[in-house]
This record gives structure tokens, C-alpha cells and sequence, in this order.
């Protein structure tokens, strides 16, 4: 076994930031909550710092020499898991959208609180520390044809496997746990997220995700339906077949 492998091994962070400034900050921060820090100044050397040495969570700028962070996330995604916190700055809308589109798990607007990303990372590292660990065998959760195992992580529509994010996966995991019943998104970031701050966009963006990956007709939901001014309910199919 590794050292990586054990329990106590500090977690991976690499910081992929062309300022060299901030990427000092945010390290040491890291660095004092224990974890281990490598940094990288544009996307190449993002790409291949990570293939040497792969990393438990990525805190990545958008705005990169090379490669942008958002080719630097597809990327890593297309080569296997891990979690990403991107930094944006303000203004960049539509690319924080399309980040978290991407499977990042959340963003950071700078400028920012180096303390407040520590509390993100920690937050992230918890949830995919948990998911990774061996768990207690738990029911699993049924909503129409859709199946999500709590212990192995795996969730299907019809007998096809789903192919789900760590924040997807747990979305849809608490809506199953929960059907009818309306959801708001403070609600969902606390209980899902575990986060008593943040953009609530970043709710509505998974939402529109894992609609894409569960529903028919994505823009005519069955199961995840909309509440107006509330949040979101979770629709079982009855019998029949109808929501």
C-alpha cells in the first residue's frame, strides 16, 4: 500500500495558476489545513504534472497561458475522475456556467477569500473521502427505473449505467431519498453541497445535468420537475408509467 493509499496521506492539491501570487496564498493556505500542494503556471504543465503525479482535487484558473481551464478540465476528466474547483473572474459568466456544465464541482470568484476556498476544498476532499470509503450496505434507492446504489455509487436508468459526477451522483441520490416533496436550492446546497454559502446557480446547473442524463426530453422533465418560486420535486413514475 501506498503512501497516498492510507488514511493519514495529507490529500493532493494541485493549483494550476499563471499568477504566481495568488497560487503562493492559496498553497500555503492548503498547505497549513495539511494538505500537500503542487502548482502549475499554465495548462501543459497542469496536464502533465497531473499525469505524473495525480492529484485528490484541482483548484484550476480559467484564464491560462496554453491551454485554458476549461480545455485543461476536459481533459483531465477525458483521462479519469478527480475533483475540480475552478477560479473565475468576475464577469466570466458564461464560462463559470460552462465549467460547472463540465462536471467542475464548484468555482470561486476572485477576487477571493483564501480561507472561504479552503472551506470548498475541505468540503470536496470530505465528500469524495466518503464516497471512496467502505461504507455500511445501505437499501438501494428506486425511483421509477431509476436505481441509485448509496454503497457502490452506481446509479442506472433501465438497467443502463448512468455515468454521473461525485455532486451528480449525490444529487440524485438525496431526490430519491426524498421524492414529492419540494426541494429549494438553499436547501439543496446545504444538504448536498454541505454549504452554507455559495452561488445557488451552481444547484441549478447540476439540476440541468442530471436532467440531461435522466430524462427523455430534458426540456420537458417527467422525474426532476420545477417548482416555481420553490425549488425542485422529484417525480416518481407510477406503475402506469406517468410521473
Amino acid at each position: 500500500m501506498s503512501e497516498h493509499d492510507t488514511p493519514t496521506a495529507p490529500a493532493r492539491i494541485l493549483v494550476v495558476d499563471d499568477d504566481l501570487t495568488v497560487a503562493e496564498v492559496v498553497g500555503g493556505y492548503l498547505e497549513r489545513a495539511g494538505c500537500s500542494v503542487e502548482h502549475a503556471a499554465d495548462g501543459p504543465d497542469a496536464l502533465l504534472r497531473a499525469e505524473r503525479r495525480w492529484p485528490d482535487l484541482v483548484v484550476l484558473d480559467l484564464m491560462l497561458p496554453g491551454l485554458d481551464g476549461l480545455e485543461v478540465c476536459r481533459r483531465l476528466r477525458a483521462h479519469r475522475p478527480v475533483p475540480v474547483i475552478m477560479l473565475t473572474a468576475r464577469g466570466e459568466e458564461d464560462d463559470r456556467i460552462t465549467g460547472l456544465e463540465m462536471g467542475a464541482d464548484d468555482y470561486v470568484t476572485k477576487p477571493f477569500s483564501p480561507r472561504e476556498l479552503v472551506l470548498r476544498v475541505e468540503s470536496v476532499l470530505r465528500r469524495t473521502r466518503t464516497a471512496a470509503a467502505p461504507a455500511d450496505p445501505g437499501p438501494t434507492l428506486r425511483g421509477g427505473d431509476i436505481t441509485a446504489d448509496p454503497v457502490t455509487r452506481r446509479a442506472t436508468r433501465a438497467g443502463r449505467e448512468l455515468a454521473l459526477t461525485l455532486r451528480e451522483f449525490d444529487l440524485l441520490a438525496y431526490f430519491l431519498s426524498r421524492p414529492r416533496t419540494v426541494h429549494g436550492r438553499e436547501e439543496l446546497m446545504r444538504e448536498v453541497w454541505g454549504w452554507d454559502f455559495g452561488d445557488l446557480s451552481t444547484v441549478t446547473v447540476h439540476v440541468r445535468r442530471l436532467r440531461a442524463k435522466i430524462e427523455d426530453d430534458p426540456a420537458r422533465p417527467r422525474f426532476i420537475r420545477t417548482v416555481w418560486g420553490l425549488g425542485y420535486s422529484f417525480e416518481p413514475e407510477n406503475e402506469e408509467g406517468t410521473a
